[in-house]
Parts: structure tokens; C-alpha cells; sequence
């Protein structure tokens, strides 16, 4: 279905020093890749396609033709002369001059802990920005060697150890004379086993292990450290107004090297500093400090922008109720409030700090949109003229010239095809028209347009967004059973915003089993007020149901045909909590349930996650919201799927749940898919969340599946 959209660029990409960019778009003809001058609006192919199709077949293998070229992660460099891209399942570069396509790797990232005593960074040597020394952690201390002589070599602490050392991640002042790290103290580590039952390399089991902090479990401590190299000498850090760490970030010198700055989130996450150290006396000041009753939300809102090396700092902050930007001066003294208004300031773009002006991403300012829509925006730093430079009924997606001077912007709702423009960063002007998206092949297929619905929350007044999908066959004579598709997490918003042939579980596919499918983003989810996010707090067993079930009945009333005496819900991974919830809290409404990969119990998942909407220390508000502990609710018909080897989630999770059912005596179905990882079962997952749906809400036993794998049989 994805195929019959035409005139929709997937990705555009600004040339590097050029304000030139390209695009792919799929057309009638086959694939092109256009490339447009922004000065001149010309529009030229990006490239020599028939060229690249033959060189890339040759290297393949497969015979390619010009129309048939889709590349993926396309990235043009080398001022316009080299492409990148992933063709074929693999990576490749080629070169404009020859086109000559030759694989290559990205090299890999390396997740883990920037502070982790990780031995293959001790002793790793920084050279001082003057060239004179060199620093690094030997013996867990601090020591400088002399670039010019490495038997000159200084310790410049001598109390690290293994359970309490410096971190290798030294930060050195700009002038080459002060030294900056953390000290830490390091915390027990909470290890988590998967048995593999069937590896592809050996019959036997493997057992695998992981370090993986769960709520309530203790956290390593930093000390922010400062060193002086002229004297060889420490000096000291008060650590009083740092305690009870959730996370230190790594020193950041000012450019003058003054002074160093680092930021420090309180455990609870009710506590959010940027904090500054003088250089010479180690004196700690805090610049700004936010506070919150609830949670403050760190990990999906935090921003600061220092100005002027730090003469004044931009700073994010819900704590007028809604998500904006303020102005500090540099002593940590607030100036004024940047954006203001019952809408959200979503991401800043650009801080043009010569004409103290941002450009940034916001949502709900119009009322007459669905509040979640991206719009972009222009302010200066005092907060007077606020221009929209994007303002049609649909959601904004911009990419910009690195100089700022334009922007790319497509727009588009679930209900209405993609447009793709060239704009004037200054004025949001439509410089040109570059493509308008045309889904009449789709609609002529018997494809439905979702339909976006609002209906009033719990609360009568606040209006709660969610989408209806139809099977191709619809008929409103007949009765249909309605399910959700469910993910309640509180980090973000979920219903699609843009125009999409499907939406993550497969949701058209599964309203054509003669569903009608519903997503719906509840109170406790992200990107509106203060208020409708803290729904969640220490109440994650909520997950918006008030406000869903509001909304599924106010459509059934305006549409007779949705079956609201048979409804199923199914989700993954907080999805899966909230999907099993349905039926332990709310089994007056939902029936049928299928749950993979849940969080079952918040403390038997990931620290981060759920210590900031559950809250620290731990109370009796985890228990109240467990899956576990109110296995015994139990209604309706449930399918639980599980990959054995789920590193996001324990699986001991699902495990657990499984056992107080059984205590309970209660009746459910299980799958647990061997090797698989954090999913919703994969295709025979899917395979079997449609039977059960079928069989449940429809009445209908499904019949035998059958597919044809992609085998190789040896010939005799």
C-alpha cells in the first residue's frame, strides 16, 4: 500500500556549504532523486540515475533499472560529490565522478556510561589544549605527564580507589591550567539473567547477563572535581548542595575558563539544578533550579542554551503549566519569560545569538488545529515578535539550510496527503511548491482514510484526539467490534499526526478482519498542559482509561455501528501493561486483551522510566498500579506474548503475572517466542493476536495458516 502513494518525499537533505538539497520521491514513472537550488528554484536530477542503477547492479548482482533505485539514510557530502546510502540491505558510497559504488561500514556506536569505570579507559591519555601536558586516571587517581618528558608525571589526588574513583572523562579548562572530572563512588549492580533456550550455534542453553538498575536500587554518587596545574593541587568541591544524586552531568568549561558547569537531577526527579564552580576557589552556585510537585520532565523536555559563554542562559520550564522558554542572565537571575501561552513549546531549532532570535517547534497555539500539530515559530530572546512561519491545518515538518536562510517544509494530516514546500526561514513565505502528495491510486485500491475524532475527557472539558480506522469493505449496516491500540507510556504522544498508508501494529490490516480499530492519546501522556501530563503520576495503572473509554463511547453514539458490548485492546511494552490493565481495572468495558512484552510491575522495570512517573522511594503507589498484584482481577480473554530474550523488559515480568493467574485459577493464553527480543511476537505474533481477536470478539474459529518461507532446497 505505501507504493500507491505518489509525490510524497520520504526524506530531504540539505547539501553540505550549499543551499542546495535533495530528495527521493516515488512517481508514477518509478523513484527520483531531485536536487533544487533554493536561490533559483531550479530543479535538477540529484544525479545520473541510470548510472548509479547499473554500477549498483553490477556489484550486487541484480539487475537494478533507474526507476527501481531505492535508497534509504541518503546523505550527500564532499560538497555535492560523494553519496551515501543503504541499498539492498547493505551500505554504500559512490562517488559522482566515476560512479564507481563500493560497500562500506558506519562505524558502530558504543553505548554505555560515560562515567563507567570501564578499564579500557583507564589510562587513556588527554593532551591540554596548549600541548603541554597530558592527563589521565592511573591506580583510579589523577595524574599530568609532561608532553615533552613522560618521566615528569604528577598524581593530583591520591584518594581514588576501586569503589570510589575518578572518572578517565577529564575535562581540561580551554587555558590549559585547570583540570575538571567527577569522583564516584560506585553502586551495587543489579544483574539480570535470560536463558536462550534454542541459540543458532550450539544445542545447549545459553546464559546471559546484564547490569540493569531497577526502581529502588541504589545509584552510583559523583563528586565534582577541580584540579589546579601550576600548584599540582586539588581543590574542593562542597558536594552539600549535590546530594542524593539521580544523575551528575559531566563539567563543561566556560570558554574563558572561569568557571565549569554541570547539572544535577535530585533522585525523585522533583529537583533539577545548573550549577557552576568557580575556578580558583571551587565555590558551587546554582544558576537555576526547578522545582515540581510531580515529576519535571527531564528526559522529554530538558533544554539550556548558554549565550555568550554564559552571560545569560535560555532555559525550558512547564512551570507556568505548559512547556517554555525563559532568559537567565549569567548569575542565574531570571530576565523573562521567552514564550508564553496556553500551548507548548515542542524543540528549539536555532538560537541565532547575533540577532538574539529561536526558532523552534510549537503545538497548540491554534485553536482551531489539533493541538499537536508542529508549527514553527520565530521569537526574539525578550519574547516580543512572535511569528508563525508555518500556520496551514496540518503537521509541520521542517528541515533547514545550515545557514538558516531557508527551510524545507511537508505537511500533512492522517486524513490528507502530504505537501512538501520551500520557505523563507525569515518570514515563513512559500518560496516554491516542490511536491504535492497524491493518494488517488491508494483510495482506489478501497483503502479508508482514518478519521480523526475528538470527544470530551473525564473531566467534561478538555478534549481528548484520537483516530478511527475502517476496513476497505466497510458497511454501516453491520455491527463491527471495536479495539484499541494501546501505548500509554507518559515520555510522548502517540496517535499518528501525518499521513500514513498504516501505523505501528499494523492497524488497517487488522480492521480489515471486520474491526474497527481505534488510537487514542488519554491524560497521562505527554505534549499538552502540566496538568494533563501529571495524570500519570504514581498512577500508572491509569493510562488515560477514563478518557478512552469516554471517547470510544461518545464515537459509538455518533456511530451506531461500533459494537461497544465487544471491545479488545492490545499493546506492547508499556502497551502490554496498560492493555493487561484494561481487563484487571476496567472489565466492564474491555473483554478481550492481548498484552506482549509488558512492564507488568513497575519496579521490576528500568530505573529511569519508571522512577520518574511512579516516583521515588518506593511506596505502596507501585503496588496499587502492579499487574502482578491484581492478577486475581482477572476478566475477559487474555493472550500474553513474550520473547525469551527481551532486554528492554524482564521477561520475569510477564513470568510473574503468569504465576499469581495460575494462583488465581484463571484462564488466559501464552506464547513465548524462543530468541526473540522486546516485540509484539513478530510476524507469528501477529499471526496469532489476529486469531485470537477473531475467535473472541467475532465468534469465528480462525482457519489453518499457511506461508511459504524464503527457502533455499538443495538440488539432488
Amino acid at each position: 500500500m505505501q507504493h500507491a502513494v505518489y509525490n510524497a518525499p520520504d526524506k530531504v537533505q540539505w547539501i553540505e556549504g550549499q543551499n542546495k538539497f535533495v530528495y527521493g520521491v516515488l512517481t508514477p514513472e518509478g523513484n527520483k532523486y531531485i536536487k533544487v537550488d533554493a536561490a533559483d528554484q531550479s530543479r535538477t536530477p540529484a544525479f545520473d540515475q541510470a548510472k548509479l542503477a547499473a554500477s549498483l547492479s553490477a556489484v550486487t548482482g541484480k539487475n537494478i533499472t533507474a526507476g527501481q533505485l531505492e535508497l534509504t539514510d541518503l546523505n550527500i557530502t564532499k560538497n555535492g560529490t560523494l553519496l551515501e546510502f543503504t541499498a539492498e540491505g547493505k551500505t554504500w558510497t559512490c562517488s559522482l565522478d566515476d560512479y564507481q559504488c563500493k560497500e562500506f561500514s558506519r562505524p558502530a556506536r558504543r553505548f554505555m556510561n560515560a562515567d563507567a569505570g570501564n578499564t579500557d579507559f583507564q589510562g587513556r591519555k588527554i593532551k591540554s589544549p596548549d600541548g603541554k601536558w597530558f592527563a589521565y586516571v592511573k591506580s583510579y587517581n589523577v595524574y599530568i605527564q609532561s608532553a615533552a618528558n613522560e618521566k615528569e608525571e604528577y598524581p593530583l589526588s591520591f584518594d581514588g580507589s576501586e569503589a570510589d574513583y575518578y572518572s578517565p572523562f577529564i575535562a581540561w579548562s580551554p587555558d590549559g591550567q585547570k583540570l575538571a572530572t567527577n569522583k564516584i563512588r560506585v553502586s551495587k549492580p543489579h544483574m539480570v539473567y535470560l536463558i536462550e533456550s534454542s541459540p543458532t550455534d550450539q544445542l545447549q542453553p545459553k546464559l546471559h547477563s546484564r547490569n540493569y538498575l531497577k526502581p529502588g536500587d541504589a545509584l552510583e554518587q559523583k563528586q565534582p572535581s577541580l584540579f589546579i596545574v601550576s600548584t599540582k593541587k586539588q581543590v574542593q568541591v562542597d558536594p552539600v548542595l549535590i546530594a542524593d544524586q539521580y544523575n551528575l552531568t559531566q563539567p563543561v568549561w566556560r570558554k574563558d575558563s572561569r568557571a565549569f558547569t554541570f547539572e544535577y537531577n535530585k533522585r525523585g526527579h522533583q529537583e533539577y539544578k545548573v550549577m557552576e564552580v568557580n575556578a580558583m576557589s571551587g565555590q558551587v552556585n546554582t544558576l537555576i533550579k526547578e522545582t515540581s510537585k510531580t515529576f519535571i520532565n527531564y528526559s522529554g523536555r530538558n533544554y539550556r542554551y548558554d549565550v555568550a559563554d554564559g552571560k545569560e542562559i535560555i532555559w525550558a520550564s512547564e512551570r507556568d503549566g505548559w512547556n517554555h522558554l525563559y532568559l537567565y542572565d549569567g548569575e542565574g537571575k531570571l530576565k523573562n519569560q521567552i514564550t508564553k501561552g496556553d500551548w507548548v513549546m515542542r524543540k528549539v531549532i536555532q538560537v541565532d545569538e547575533k540577532n538574539r532570535q529561536i526558532i523552534f517547534e510549537g503545538s497548540g497555539r491554534n485553536a482551531d488545529q489539533d493541538p499537536y500539530f508542529i508549527q514553527y515559530y520565530r521569537v526574539n530572546f525578550d519574547g516580543s515578535g512572535l511569528k508563525a512561519l508555518t500556520s496551514e491545518n496540518g503537521n509541520h515538518k521542517g528541515v533547514f539550510s545550515a545557514d538558516f536562510s531557508y527551510f524545507t517544509d511537508t505537511y500533512s494530516r492522517v486524513d490528507e496527503a502530504p505537501v512538501t514546500v520551500l520557505r523563507s526561514a525569515a518570514d515563513g513565505k512559500i518560496i516554491s511548491t516542490l511536491e504535492k502528495g497524491d493518494i488517488s491510486p491508494l483510495l482506489k485500491t478501497g483503502w479508508k482514510l482514518p478519521e480523526v475524532f475528538t470527544a470530551k475527557g473525564r473531566d467534561g472539558k478538555t478534549d481528548i484526539w484520537g483516530i478511527i480506522i475502517r476496513p476497505s469493505n466497510f458497511d454501516p449496516a453491520k455491527k463491527y467490534p471495536v479495539i484499541e491500540y494501546i501505548y500509554a507510556g507518559p515520555q510522548d504522544s502517540f496517535v499518528p499526526k501525518n499521513f500514513v498508508t498504516d501505523s505501528r501494529g499494523s492497524l488497517h490490516e487488522m480492521a480489515e478482519l471486520g474491526f474497527i480499530i481505534v488510537q487514542i492519546d488519554g491524560m497521562g501522556t505527554a505534549n499538552r498542559s502540566k496538568a494533563f501530563h501529571d495524570v500519570c503520576w504514581k498512577d500508572l495503572k491509569d493510562a488515560g482509561f477514563p478518557d478512552r473509554i469516554a471517547w470510544i463511547k461518545s464515537a459509538a453514539k455518533k456511530y451506531s455501528y461500533m459494537d461497544i458490548e465487544k471491545v479488545g485492546i492490545w499493546g506492547n511494552s508499556a502497551g502490554g501493561q496498560n492493555s493487561l490493565g484494561a481487563l484487571l481495572f476496567h472489565p466492564e468495558f474491555y473483554k478481550v486483551a492481548v498484552s506482549s512484552s509488558g512492564c507488568h510491575d513497575n519496579r521490576m522495570d528500568k530505573m529511569w522510566w519508571n522512577e520518574q512517573w511512579m516516583g521515588y522511594p518506593i511506596g505502596p503507589q507501585y503496588d496499587a498500579s502492579s499487574n502482578v498484584t491484581n492478577a486475581y482481577r482477572l476478566q475477559g480473554k487474555l493472550l500474553l506474548i513474550l520473547g525469551e530474550m527481551d532486554e528492554n523488559v524482564d521477561p520475569s515480568s510477564t513470568m510473574q503475572v503468569i504465576n499469581q493467574l495460575i494462583k488465581a485459577n484463571k484462564n488466559f493464553d501464552f506464547l513465548e517466542v524462543p530468541g526473540m527480543g522486546h516485540s509484539l511476537g513478530g510476524d507469528y505474533g501477529e499471526h496469532k493476536r489476529r486469531d485470537f481477536f477473531v475467535k473472541n470478539l467475532l465468534g469465528v474459529n480462525p482457519p489453518e495458516w499457511t506461508w511459504k518461507q524464503n527457502i533455499t532446497v538443495a538440488k539432488p
